[in-house]
């Protein structure tokens, strides 16, 4: 798999907290960071879709069949 460089600017305190973690825990850093990225994008989307169905809810009253649907487009 194909890698990229990606620098960020952390605090020291961060930084630190991250290296103990990471040899404490025998994780790469990097391997350590992306999972956290793409943990942190899983649950963002996660949420936001959350939120769509919430509003989608307030809609459901109006929403008609597939089928009666179907009809009105003379399907």
């Amino acid at each position: 798999m194909d890698k990229v460089t990606f620098a960020v600017k952390i605090s020291p305190k961060v930084r630190e907290k991250l290296k103990k973690f990471c040899v404490g825990h025998g994780f790469k850093q990097g391997y350590f960071v992306e999972k956290a990225i793409e943990e942190k994008l899983a649950q963002t989307e996660k949420m936001e879709d959350i939120l769509e169905l919430k509003k989608l809810e307030t809609q459901e009253s109006q929403a008609i069949s597939f089928e009666e649907y179907l009809k009105k487009r003379s399907v």
